[in-house]
């Protein structure tokens, strides 16, 4: 068993951040397995260093280490970007110039009192810039623009399905299923490469937990739906779909989730007003 735990170094972690880093050595020590840590710092507007060496200190003070050396996702944009070209060569993806404004627009139209329809990846798209796809394999992806997933090409007439060992938010767990059909409705066409960035959180995850040889991905459960996603772009990349395990979440005593803007449950201040490793393990319930 290899797990990981893969924080972005823009804010403080929080006990939420606790629980999902206990509790993926947990597993790997208990299987007598591999802990690896990944910093996922694409968003190179929000990453900051300072937060960076925050999140070593509160991991090693919480008593947790890693085998193998950690992975940054700033020194993988160039394979984030090759396989971008291979699915654009494969008309996998292609070119939207839509702003949000822009996709908010075109789906109020034709769609007026019916709600604007949502997915794993926020709002699904319309489909506005379906077109703009490579007209031959040796036609390069514009870099002015984000790249799209044709979901349509992407799923073909498959059935999907992940294991899950946790539980979803609604207390799925077991053999997971969804069909090309709910992927085409329920997630759409996702972005996979911003144009300020070069990839996605979705692309990078993927090709990132492939690369580490990642045998069972833990975490929270506002991610299983996301999960549907990552198993896609596995599929369609041929690559290794690792065994899910999702948990519920640590919430404020509103029962609201933690974000990193909640600083009142920051590891940092647990630890400067005198708490053990021990006790935040106690209070996210281990």
């Amino acid at each position: 068993m290899i797990t990981r735990f893969a924080p972005s170094p823009t804010g403080p972690l929080h006990l939420g951040h606790a629980f999902a880093a206990f509790l993926a050595q947990d597993m790997a020590t208990a299987a007598g397995g591999e802990f690896l840590l990944r910093i996922e710092d694409i968003d190179r507007s929000r990453a900051r260093p300072e937060w960076e060496a925050q999140i070593f200190n509160d991991l090693r003070w919480l008593g947790l280490s890693w085998s193998q050396t950690v992975m940054r996702q700033s020194d993988r944009l160039a394979h984030y970007g090759a396989a971008l070209d291979g699915l654009w060569a494969n008309k996998s993806v292609f070119a939207c110039t839509c702003s949000r404004r822009d996709v908010l627009d075109a789906l109020a139209a034709p769609q007026e009192g019916a709600g604007v329809p949502t997915g794993p990846d926020g709002v699904i798209y319309p489909g506005t810039c379906r077109s703009n796809g490579a007209t031959s394999p040796n036609d390069p992806a514009p870099k002015d623009a984000a790249l799209r997933l044709l979901m349509s090409s992407a799923v073909g007439q498959n059935v999907f399905s992940f294991h899950e060992t946790g539980h979803g938010p609604n207390g799925e767990t077991g053999l997971i299923e969804f069909t090309a059909q709910d992927a085409i409705r329920n997630i759409g066409d996702i972005v996979l490469a911003r144009r300020d960035m070069g990839t996605s959180y979705h692309l990078s995850v993927v090709l990132d937990d492939a690369a580490q040889g990642i045998t069972h991905v833990v975490r929270g459960e506002d991610l299983f739906e996301a999960t549907k996603i990552h198993v896609v772009l596995q599929i369609l990349m041929d690559l290794p779909t690792p065994i899910y395990h999702h948990h519920g979440l640590i919430r404020d005593d509103a029962g609201k989730r933690l974000a990193k803007r909640d600083d009142a449950r920051a590891i940092a201040k647990y630890r400067a007003e005198g708490a053990s490793p021990d006790d935040i393990r106690r209070m996210v319930g281990l």
